[in-house]
């Protein structure tokens, strides 16, 4: 792509970028010589505290649950007005399970709605989540310009 440049995204560039919510990318570290594990997913954005939530199917017969505790990198991309974003979040899920209800990252879950995505060869009800968060330890976004 001649000519393709990028600029770093600000702070509210890239709040507004994520919004709420939507679809991106996460991959799990793995052994060394190993492609990372990458899996398409929904996530939910929290703004006031920048940190993003999952829910997680763990399908029997899959290795998804061998890498949950491998750090991880998280992209979301896509075209606004025309021309290509992306932020890239990284660090280490945190299952939602060992907090209080009370806790701030439970609540945080709570005020967020993470789009449902139908890919599974069931009925949604029948296939259980666990909620993760991410509270990134680097983070940063670009933005294609003329």
């Amino acid at each position: 792509m001649p000519g393709l440049r990028w600029v770093q995204l600000t702070e509210n560039e890239r709040t507004e970028f994520l919004e709420t919510g939507g679809v991106g990318v996460l991959s799990f570290g793995t052994d060394a010589g190993e492609p990372p594990a990458s899996l398409p997913v929904s996530y939910g954005y929290f703004p006031d505290r920048g940190h993003f939530y999952f829910n997680l199917s763990f399908p029997p017969g899959t290795e998804k649950s061998s890498y949950i505790d491998e750090p991880v990198s998280f992209v979301v991309f896509d075209q606004v007005e025309g021309r290509w974003q992306s932020v890239v979040a990284t660090g280490t899920l945190e299952p939602l399970s060992e907090f209080p209800h009370e806790s701030a990252a439970v609540q945080g879950m709570w005020a967020i709605d993470i789009p449902t995505v139908d890919i599974f060869d069931q009925p949604r009800s029948d296939v259980s989540f666990q909620a993760f968060r991410l509270v990134p330890e680097t983070i940063s976004g670009r933005k294609e310009i003329e």
